[in-house]
């Protein structure tokens, strides 16, 4: 298949896996010009304990965008959520561009934007796609940020703080448990307060930071969505994999509109990964829309 020819996603999720080549996962070539690719079919269903049912109860679809960065790795992985297990339209929006294509919802996937240079998120953060991602998170819109997701995001101001280098000054890719500090967002609505949730992380850069005020803000505001704990929910220091402040792996924005979390719920929305536990922040997401 050569690189300007178009491509379309037709018929089913085994037919749409068997279409091969660059072209059906990127939505321009490599002249920038926009390829014809249609959004996967959508197919509404229930959340019951966390997982996708095969019954349809939603009164509406809703659209996703996954961000595409010079650099991105995970894109793949957070599209394949939305696509095959949420059943949902989805598709990717390229850095080089300004036009959200109407999506209900923006994620900003992990990887190396930019090749990590200057600073993890500093250049990204001047896209002409991020820029319009703040226009959309000033107007309500839902914008979920996995690791170099967050990175983005705290550097386009969408988030307070900074991820510096791991306090070992070492990459570190292992599964760790979280414990859910707050149900009140669109990204938690499915969780319980004090649940233990068990999902992956890979980063250098994943040390949360931020002043004393403004982690007193994110406290009494009740913003502070995950934090870094023990399979049994105890924040302890030894359950703090990268040094985060106050062992913070997620936080929400003061709309809870916007959340930023270093885990990937995207490598564990299916059992077959290890853990599903990530899927719930997906179908969280799913629901709020959903019922908006």
């Amino acid at each position: 298949m050569g690189m300007n020819e178009p491509v379309a996603f037709m018929g089913s999720s085994a037919e749409r896996k068997r279409t091969m080549g660059y072209a059906k996962w990127y939505p321009f070539n490599h002249l920038n010009e926009k390829r014809n690719i249609a959004a996967p079919p959508a197919v509404p269903r229930k959340i019951q304990n966390g997982q996708p049912a095969q019954s349809s109860c939603y009164p509406r679809t809703m659209k996703f965008g996954v961000l595409v960065f010079p650099g991105s790795n995970c894109d793949h992985d957070t599209y394949n959520v939305i696509a095959e297990i949420a059943h949902q339209p989805v598709t990717f929006l390229w850095h080089d561009s300004d036009d959200l294509q109407g999506v209900d919802a923006v994620l900003v996937p992990g990887g190396f934007a930019y090749g990590d240079y200057l600073r993890t998120g500093a250049i990204a953060r001047f896209s002409p796609v991020m820029q319009a991602v703040q226009r959309f998170a000033a107007g309500g819109g839902l914008v979920l940020g996995i690791c170099n997701g967050f990175q983005i995001l705290t550097e386009a101001g969408l988030l307070p703080g900074a991820l510096m280098r791991n306090a070992g000054l070492k990459y570190i890719c292992k599964h760790v448990h979280l414990r859910v500090e707050t149900t009140d967002s669109p990204f938690t609505r499915q969780l319980t307060k004090g649940e233990v949730l068990k999902i992956p992380i890979g980063h250098m850069e994943g040390n949360y930071f931020c002043t004393p005020e403004e982690l007193h803000r994110l406290e009494s505001q009740d913003r502070i969505a995950f934090r870094y704990s023990t399979p049994k929910g105890e924040i302890t220091p030894e359950a703090n994999p990268n040094g985060s402040l106050a062992n913070i792996a997620g936080i929400l924005n003061p709309g809870r509109n916007v959340l930023g979390m270093m885990p990937h719920p995207d490598r564990s929305s299916e059992q077959l990964l290890g853990s599903a536990d990530g899927w719930k922040i997906f179908a969280s997401m799913v629901e709020a829309l959903a019922t908006r």
